[in-house]
């Protein structure tokens, strides 16, 4: 088949964090596909370029014809926000390819890493990731409660530094206040829990609490919720945690 596929992430949201890797991926497609708002992030960059927008709960769907289009012998760019191999189209292309056309398997198809959210988060505030840390999607859309609940558990008995993705929607408003009912069974009132709204842009709102004070009302789907470990400090303005285990 004379077509590609590219899997790409436009990162955060400030043009600056998009790598020049994706940039170029997209100036050279002759097809973008993707959900509308990322689409929208991306300036014409070529003439002739068609675009393909969906909604956001179509991500096979979306894959599917993506695949097909490569097939076709189109050169394709599939467009995830952050990194597309992070809760996003990456895995979503995949698994299209395994249950699809046993063709789809000989496509070119390559994968091109970008931004993801809580990196650009941890930015913000300092470097709370800075010891081992573990990344956790509340959204039960895709998996069960019950499993996102035992994530949770494990993590926080591991003593990890937790970065919730997809901690809010209008059809998800109680999961984060869940999480933090279960997660105050196992860790310190004190542990520090970072907001953090539009990560990455102009619009970067960062709010600093605790787990015994923290709301979850004051999270949405821009939202990106960083819970500490038990040796993440504030120095200053900053929070990191330190590389070193206590005692070591």
């Amino acid at each position: 088949m004379s077509g590609s596929l590219v899997v790409v992430g436009t990162g955060p949201g400030k043009a600056e964090l998009m790598t020049p890797a994706t940039q170029a991926a997209i100036a050279k497609a002759t097809d973008l596909v993707g959900y509308g708002p990322y689409l929208d992030r991306i300036p014409a960059m070529k003439a002739g370029q068609c675009r393909h927008a969906s909604d956001n709960r179509v991500e096979l769907d979306r894959a599917r014809h993506a695949l097909s289009l490569a097939a076709a012998g189109r050169d394709v760019v599939v467009v995830s926000g952050g990194d597309p191999g992070v809760f996003a189209m990456a895995a979503a292309v995949f698994e299209a390819v395994e249950v699809g056309d046993p063709a789809w398997r000989t496509l070119d198809i390559r994968v091109e890493p970008g931004v993801t959210a809580m990196l650009a988060a941890a930015a913000e505030v300092g470097a709370p990731l800075g010891g081992d840390f573990c990344a956790i999607s509340l959204s039960d859309n895709l998996k069960s409660w019950s499993t996102i609940e035992r994530r949770l558990k494990a993590a926080a008995h591991g003593d990890f530094v937790i970065a919730l993705y997809n901690p809010a929607s209008k059809a998800r408003p109680r999961q984060l206040a869940e999480a933090f009912v279960l997660l105050r069974s196992v860790k310190d009132a004190a542990t520090p829990v970072l907001f953090v709204r539009a990560a990455g842009t102009s619009e970067a709102k960062v709010v600093s609490t605790t787990l015994g004070m923290a709301d979850g009302s004051m999270a949405d789907m821009r939202t990106l919720v960083i819970i500490g470990a038990s040796t993440t400090r504030q120095v200053g303005r900053w929070i990191y945690t330190p590389r070193r285990e206590r005692g070591a």
